[in-house]
């Protein structure tokens, strides 16, 4: 059985809950999965899956494309369950040689397909993405699952030397602009928090800029800059164990969910009633506690404020945050 999930890290995350659901109820069943190159890091060792897939979408997509489709139909699969809407990935699935070809309405291909289902997005639904995906599986011994991540030893391990005392864990970045939260607004959070108190930045090796301008403008003694030393297993097991995650709405919440770390998620373009918020049992969202005529301005956020405003991240005050602190 093939899932079909290219897109972003934190969707990918969020996928994994599926293949919790299809283990739990078929755990003879081979389970691959299907991912954009750079996000086939997220599956190393994990227990239930037979194979990971990666399509390469820099370089030569279109070749690596067809390759792929080869390789699927070599496969053979029973089911190729599609979580997307576009049609590339509708061009696998259709074309797959599969007996099951289960995905979207709102697949461009969707017609070639032997199962549809019909595809709302949370605001109008309440679902949450999870759960959205998990419509795709209509055989009745499959249950909702949460997502989860396996990070292996050699990842705890490696990040218990940052584990001396509490600490929390903040990261700043985001694909896209409008969601993440102003440097100047970390900044002004880093300096209210307790001096002694451990703080872990945590992103991509392009990220690292960034976050080292938050900590040496805040001024706080007790920061360590993290983006870019630890892969997506090492993030998701330091965060496991902090006292709080500050993440925006992006792929580190994701991580916290896969992990039930406890986390405070950060709203600024995007609203929770998309249906991607925070799964953790301890979990927290913050946003502007007023409503702002342009918000949502869209699904993914923007590469800048269309008002030129950005009102929904500089009127969220640092106070929202510091109430999510458990007293250390």
């Amino acid at each position: 059985m093939l899932i079909i999930q290219t897109a972003f890290i934190g969707d990918v995350v969020l996928a994994s809950a599926m293949l919790e659901s299809l283990h739990q109820a078929y755990p003879t069943v081979e389970l691959d999965i299907l991912v954009r190159k750079g996000n086939e890091s997220l599956f190393i060792g994990h227990p239930y899956l037979h194979n990971t897939l990666v399509w390469n979408k820099q370089k030569d997509k279109y070749r690596h494309l067809w390759q792929l489709l080869t390789q699927i139909r070599k496969n053979q699969y029973d089911a190729v369950i599609n979580l997307q809407r576009y049609a590339a990935t509708g061009f696998l699935t259709a074309f797959s040689g599969a007996k099951e070809k289960i995905g979207f309405d709102k697949n461009p291909l969707s017609s070639l397909f032997t199962k549809v289902i019909h595809h709302q997005m949370a605001s109008s639904t309440g679902l949450h993405e999870i759960e959205r995906n998990q419509l795709l599986l209509h055989w009745p011994e499959t249950k909702l699952s949460l997502p989860k991540l396996y990070p292996a030893e050699s990842d705890i391990h490696f990040v218990e030397q940052f584990k001396t005392g509490k600490y929390i864990c903040f990261a700043p970045s985001s694909v896209w602009m409008t969601k993440q939260f102003p440097p100047e607004k970390w900044i002004a959070f880093l300096q209210q928090l307790p001096p002694n108190i451990q703080v872990y930045a945590l992103g991509g090796p392009s990220d690292y800029a960034l976050c080292q301008d938050i900590i040496d403008q805040s001024g706080h003694k007790q920061s360590v800059n993290l983006a870019g030393k630890c892969n997506f297993l090492q993030s998701a097991a330091l965060m496991k164990d902090a006292l709080m995650n500050y993440v925006n709405d992006s792929a580190p919440m994701h991580f916290c969910s896969s992990v039930n770390a406890p986390v405070t998620a950060i709203y600024c373009s995007t609203i929770p009633g998309f249906g991607y918020g925070p799964l953790s049992t301890k979990s927290f969202i913050v946003q502007i506690n007023r409503d702002l005529a342009c918000r949502p301005c869209g699904l993914h956020g923007k590469n800048q404020c269309p008002e030129g405003h950005f009102d929904c991240g500089y009127k969220i005050e640092i106070a929202q945050l510091m109430r999510c602190l458990p007293a250390s």
